[in-house]
């Protein structure tokens, strides 16, 4: 079955009417399904399905065994999140194993395909959280503490799913048993439009991070509190929020977006006792990634007191700068004709175990340049010839 006729399977699960596109959370329903689907359809291709420690799926093509070449992506999505970003390397990865299965070609070495959990982060905050955890590069204790916007604990989310939060954490058997990592991906910018090719090989990945400002006042009537009255919480979020943008537009290649604020308690009509925003820094090295949010850290303080305030920062997630493995991107340019090699703003599961095995990662063009929203796209005949490129790595990686 081909790539395209895959995706479309999976256009009704997680839908988001609200804000459009689809909101797909670790072990909310939609991503439920999406996991059924996964192991069903692995298994019509012969493939033996496990969950690991950390919810995250594997299916093996044979014996489970150390060393493997493994592919895959993640199956969640951001809220209101496109179509492509995730599930496009998982059934890529399924349509190439097929493909290969169907050429009569036996793998000589373990093969996997994998789904991590939550890389988007869009339920518990952390990005890429199934292969932190899987890793090492968060603890077990600290990710069974994470909490959803409803309050629920990923520790409860786990155990009501059947999972046991407890052998959750760094899983060196796992680890082992990555030889080599590929991950297909949507192309989450315009460098392959303006290539005109299909098919691209990552270089790097910026420094990136997650950080939590938490502004406090004194939460008071709208109408019946004077001006300069005021500790109002949302005044400094705010200059807070125009700081970041001309901060991150005053260094090269750096990013800074506020794209999450919450105020208690919430109601038009009351001045908020406090404001919850939500920072993503990314810069191409780790000092200016580092000297970005110290800067804008600065200016919040300075925000805060200005309006008698207090400012609480918190670094949720951060990832250093991610360069994959020059050897397999070589392999696979050449082996792709001369693919051109993209460097990426967005952080993957391949970016966090580049660390721990070889990691290399194709993209596949988008025609819209748009990612993390509705108008994600890629072509039918531009998602085969990732499909194509995939299962020919594949085949010289296991052959």
């Amino acid at each position: 079955m081909s790539t395209s006729r895959l995706l479309a399977e999976l256009d009704d699960v997680g839908r988001d009417r609200r804000r459009g596109g689809y909101s797909r959370h670790v072990f909310d329903r939609g991503e439920r399904e999406l996991r059924e689907w996964f192991t069903e359809q692995a298994g019509r291709r012969g493939l033996q399905v496990e969950t690991d420690r950390n919810a995250n799926l594997w299916a093996w093509w044979g014996e489970p065994g150390d060393d493997a070449v493994v592919t895959g992506s993640h199956l969640d999505s951001v809220p209101g999140g496109g179509a492509f970003d995730g599930p496009l390397g998982v059934v890529s990865a399924l349509a190439a194993v097929e493909s290969l299965r169907d050429s009569g070609f036996r793998p000589r070495r373990p093969l996997a395909v994998v789904a991590f959990a939550e890389e988007e982060g869009g339920r518990f905050g952390v990005p890429c959280l199934g292969s932190r955890l899987l890793s090492g590069g968060i603890s077990r204790d600290a990710a069974c503490a994470l909490r959803d916007p409803d309050g629920t604990t990923f520790a409860e989310v786990m155990r009501a799913a059947g999972h046991d939060p407890e052998r959750a954490g760094r899983d060196d058997a796992a680890l082992r048993r990555i030889g080599r990592l590929v991950e297909l991906h949507v192309e989450q910018g315009k460098g392959l439009i303006d290539l005109h090719r299909p098919v691209a090989v990552a270089d790097s990945i910026l420094a990136h991070g997650r950080w939590r400002f938490r502004f406090r006042g004194e939460g008071n009537h709208a109408g019946a509190t004077p001006i300069g009255d005021r500790r109002d919480p949302m005044i400094p979020a705010a200059r807070t929020v125009l700081a970041a943008r001309r901060e991150a537009a005053a260094r090269e290649q750096a990013r800074a977006t506020v794209g999450r604020v919450e105020a208690t308690p919430g109601g038009t009509n009351v001045i908020a006792s406090a404001v919850d925003l939500w920072l993503d820094a990314r810069a191409p090295l780790h000092p200016a990634a580092r000297a970005l949010v110290d800067e804008i850290a600065r200016h919040a303080h300075e925000h805060a007191h200005d309006e008698g305030c207090t400012v609480e920062i918190t670094e949720e997630s951060y990832g250093d700068t991610v360069h994959f493995d020059p050897g397999l991107r070589d392999e696979l340019r050449a082996q792709l004709d001369d693919a051109p090699v993209l460097p990426t703003g967005a952080g993957h599961d391949a970016g966090v175990l580049a660390a721990h095995a070889p990691t290399a990662m194709l993209f596949v063009r988008n025609p819209t340049g748009v990612s993390h929203a509705p108008e994600e796209h890629a072509e039918p005949d531009d998602c085969a010839a990732g499909t194509s490129a995939l299962a020919d790595v594949l085949r010289r990686w296991t052959a």
